[in-house]
């Protein structure tokens, strides 16, 4: 099946806005409350984690943590608040009534390069009313050994916060796991008070249990290969299944206890007859129809690896791989009947190259049609889907929630496949004045983004939109004597590309708004591929 996939003087002056964060996906790369108030969206369009509990929709954001609890009419926003700062946030949980949100934020090493950086844990009781303030988990210098059954272990400490931020956490009855890429995979059995590090084979073995003799090293030391190869240690993803079984995903492929945590067997790319497509494990999921495991595996160091979506029906033990070529973020399920007796279950994955969807558990797929809202026609034009999450309503109706680079969406299905009434959230910043005007996202990506441009008309009139190059030259025109009706705020969309319909190059650029005989209004926005 087909898958259907500069810088100027202005006299007026205007500030670049950026909404977005985005959590990286390049490997080599105290208690306080807060009092809220209301607002129409979440604080950013880069929506990379979505989690829903108890009919409230937690967001995960590169502006920090949203939440709504009457289905998106408003949103509490945390970013800049006294207990989330600016941080973004790269991981959510919930386990008995506990929201657990991971934060982190992006620095600057020079020289053009960026990385990330762990900034702790934040945990809530109350419904995200308080919350308690843990620091990123690091080791201190004389952390140097494990002792592991019958062993003990070297252990390179992880001291440093830079590349140590979760990307995944995870419960047990009696304890909470987290994935922190650098920072490998630990536990907490004191609600985040100590952390304790977790072993896992190292690359060169496939399975590990306390009463083998072991002679290795615990540390991050990817791109390495044969003894010295430890990429097994830079930890991306977790799925508790229940109290003993645990799957742990990798830089090199996806490891299962079956015992709490204590023994563990590998699986990868090259270790099975019906592996995994590839090592780089994203994010992993429970079909609870069937109890199949989803996972997105992705290519790591192999050129014989493939990114790809894997599926296993037996445990782990053989694997089979779907959406070849698909980079997927997340994969989540629509169910069909009733909770403790599904009927079957629709599979959704958000990729980074569109948002499909299998009704014959992926033998084929189908993509979503371009997402509009029913009553604003507000669109989401953007190929990177991050993050979706199904939630079923006391009327039967099932809510599929889709965050994206580019805004977050919300689909109400009743019956049929990608049919129903659509919702989009954009945020933005309001309008301070109706001289004011700005791009957003800014800087962005043409080929899988459009930049939306935000002005007010106080009456009725004529607008012309023109993007110029930083020698002032015309580029494209986005609108002509278009006519608008007085609102507080217009958008226009630019998609990046020329006159000719051909995608202009990295850079600066202007856009020109002229409204009626009024004063024309100027901005930036920049390209980056």
């Amino acid at each position: 099946m087909k898958k259907i996939f500069v810088e100027l003087l202005f006299v007026t002056v205007f500030s670049v806005i950026s909404l977005a964060q985005p959590l990286p996906v390049n490997y080599e790369l105290g208690t306080s409350r807060l009092a809220k108030v209301a607002d129409a969206t979440p604080a950013s369009n880069s929506i990379e984690r979505i989690l829903i509990r108890d009919n409230t929709i937690w967001l995960g954001t590169g502006n920090g943590l949203s939440k709504s609890t009457d289905n998106g009419t408003t949103w509490t926003n945390y970013y800049k608040s006294s207990v989330f700062g600016e941080e973004g946030i790269s991981a959510l949980g919930y386990y008995n009534g506990t929201i657990w949100a991971a934060t982190w934020h992006s620095i600057d090493l020079g020289g053009g390069q960026i990385d990330g950086q762990g900034s702790g844990l934040k945990y809530s009781t109350d419904q995200g009313l308080s919350w308690t303030s843990i620091t990123q988990p690091v080791d201190d210098r004389g952390d140097s050994s494990v002792v592991y059954g019958i062993n003990k272990l070297r252990a390179l400490p992880v001291t440093a916060t830079q590349q140590n931020f979760t990307h995944s956490i995870g419960f047990t009855k009696n304890a909470i796991w987290i994935a922190s890429k650098a920072g490998g995979l630990r536990k907490s059995t004191d609600n985040g008070k100590t952390w304790q590090r977790v072993v896992l084979p190292p690359d060169y073995l496939d399975s590990i249990k306390p009463s083998d003799t072991l002679h290795f090293s615990m540390q991050v030391t990817a791109g390495k290969f044969g003894p010295e190869a430890y990429d097994n240690y830079e930890a991306f993803s977790i799925l508790t299944v229940d109290d003993n079984t645990i799957y742990v995903g990798t830089v090199a492929g996806i490891n299962k206890s079956t015992d709490g945590g204590i023994s563990w067997i590998k699986f990868n790319h090259t270790n099975q007859s019906n592996p995994i497509s590839g090592n780089y494990i994203w994010s992993m999921s429970l079909n609870e129809y069937d109890n199949s495991i989803w996972a997105s595996t992705w290519r790591a160091n192999s050129s014989m690896e493939f990114n790809c979506i894997s599926r296993s029906q037996d445990g782990g033990k053989t694997w089979s791989n779907f959406l070849t070529g698909e980079q997927a973020r997340e994969i989540n399920f629509k169910y069909l009947g009733t909770s403790g007796s599904y009927i079957g279950a629709d599979i959704l994955a958000a990729t980074m190259n569109g948002l499909f969807r299998s009704s014959n558990n992926g033998t084929s797929w189908i993509a979503a049609p371009q997402i509009k809202d029913d009553n604003s026609n507000s669109t989401i034009n953007t190929s990177t889907f991050l993050s979706v999450k199904t939630n079923r309503r006391s009327d039967n109706s099932t809510d599929i929630w889709i965050g994206t680079d580019n805004g977050l969406a919300r689909l109400n299905e009743t019956t049929g496949f990608w049919t129903g009434s659509w919702k989009v959230f954009l945020a933005s910043t309001n309008l301070a004045a109706t001289t004011d005007s700005y791009a957003f996202p800014n800087p962005f990506s043409p080929n899988r983004q459009v930049v939306k441009i935000k002005y007010s008309t106080t009456e009725s009139a004529s607008v012309t939109i023109r993007i110029m190059d930083f020698g002032m030259n015309l580029v494209r025109t986005v609108i002509q004597n278009a006519q608008r009706v007085a609102k507080s705020q217009q958008l226009e969309v630019w998609d990046g590309k020329d006159g000719n319909g051909r995608i202009v190059p990295n850079g600066v650029y202007f856009y020109r708004i002229d409204l009626g005989s009024g004063n024309p209004l100027f901005g930036k926005i920049m390209v980056l591929m």
